[in-house]
């Protein structure tokens, strides 16, 4: 049940402060569960966020039996930089961070951590969701098997999923599922119970089946449902079963499970630092489009990756090819009737925001304010898993946007 607050505030709804989950058996007060929803509500996400294990069924990604790739340290203290809001009210890097409900921050620039930042129940070793920052790996394992040749991006959806013939995929190709080009009746509106989203947070695991209940109680299940809507191709929409489609298509094309194409092609190769794990569904599938959770240093180590070409901890982990088609970007008139306000003249391009700033910089992106930025021009990449109150990023951008373009020029001044 969710604590009566007067004022809610980062510090006012710190999950420690507050002693959710603490005490043997927490008090009924501090108890969070699946069940009940209640991991769901705020502020006592801002546990759940961290602690996902505790709550619905995972499988791991291994991290491999190497060591951890090193990320040498240039500590900054770059709290003080300054800027301005999209809506005109002065602020400081550190005041994001709080503002923003920040629980972990990482900052690199040219491969070298210069700030990292903890706030609430997050630690340096434990896994936070990504929520749809999940979908960005999807994209990039998907861009890999491109570049093998074992995925075709024109080909037909149903060449390797031939039982979504009957949905609305049936006639989708490959490329517009990477893209979210589909025409699908689907609806992702978080704040709407009735919302397409919540069924497909039913299948995968993501929400308790409610009694009586008769819809689909598996990933797989939801999609084949899917019904169509407007043509395919045209323009740019937002819908999380795309992604899932295209785990689908992965696990086809390689023969494995996405944790362990993931394991295999990333977080192995890459010198993850930590395990990471998907949440899944009720027959043991992962949530490709939302249900990663990593630590926020192995969020920087993909970043950086991606910054570095595909390149790093001295391998060529993803094809330099592939980075680069998606640092390209999409069509921005494809996007732009989806009317991001925040994100004037971007386009999405397989499961990356492009901004096609000044910089070039790209991002991964997922409710409640999770994200990477990668900012190839200043050379910084920014990993941030956060637990703002407000799911949509519509939230957070006025704020965080404007504070990593400022930080970039900050850090191309110093040199």
């Amino acid at each position: 049940m969710s604590v009566a607050l007067t004022t809610t505030t980062p510090l006012t709804t710190d999950p420690e402060t507050l002693g959710y989950m603490r005490g043997f058996p927490p008090s009924p007060d501090r108890l969070i569960t699946f069940q009940d929803g209640s991991f769901r509500s705020f502020p006592e996400l801002r546990w759940a966020w961290s602690n996902i294990r505790q709550l619905v069924p995972t499988v791991n990604v291994w991290r491999g039996p190497g060591p951890a790739s090193a990320l040498p340290r240039a500590e900054q203290d770059i709290g003080a930089v300054a800027w301005t809001t999209m809506d005109g009210r002065p602020m400081t890097f550190d005041k994001m961070l709080e503002e923003t409900y920040a629980d972990g921050i990482a900052v690199l620039h040219r491969g070298k951590l210069i700030y990292e930042r903890y706030f609430g129940a997050l630690k340096p070793h434990k896994p936070h969701i990504a929520m749809s920052v999940t979908k960005s790996f999807t994209g990039v394992l998907a861009g890999i098997l491109v570049a093998e040749g074992r995925i075709d991006p024109q080909a037909p959806v149903t060449d390797y999923v031939p039982e979504l013939k009957p949905s609305a995929f049936g006639d989708a190709r490959v490329h517009e599922v990477m893209d979210m080009t589909t025409g699908l009746a689907y609806t992702e509106v978080y704040t709407d119970k009735n919302s397409d989203v919540w069924g497909l947070r039913r299948a995968n695991g993501m929400a308790p089946i409610p009694p009586g209940y008769d819809g689909p109680t598996t990933i797989f299940d939801f999609l084949i449902a899917q019904k169509k809507q407007g043509e395919h191709g045209k323009a740019f929409a937002y819908k999380t079963v795309n992604t899932d489609v295209l785990a689908w298509i992965c696990r086809r094309a390689s023969n494995m499970t996405l944790s362990d194409l993931l394991s295999e092609r990333i977080w192995q190769p890459m010198g993850a630092e930590e395990d990471a794990h998907y949440h899944v569904d009720r027959i043991g599938t992962e949530s490709g489009g939302g249900g990663l959770s990593t630590t926020l240093r192995d969020l920087a180590r993909f970043g950086e990756t991606m910054r570095s070409h595909g390149r790093f901890n001295g391998r060529q982990i993803v094809p330099s090819q592939v980075v680069e088609d998606i640092a390209r970007g999409g069509d921005p008139e494809k996007f732009q009737p989806a009317g991001y306000t925040t994100l004037p003249g971007a386009s999405y391009r397989n499961q990356w925001w492009v901004t096609h700033n000044d910089h070039g910089a790209y991002m991964a992106r997922g409710v409640y304010g999770q994200g990477i930025y990668i900012d190839p021009k200043a050379e910084m990449v920014i990993a941030r898993y956060a637990s703002h109150p407000m799911a949509g990023n519509a939230a957070n951008d006025p704020v965080t946007l404007p504070a990593y373009m400022a930080l970039a020029k900050a850090l191309m001044a110093g040199g």
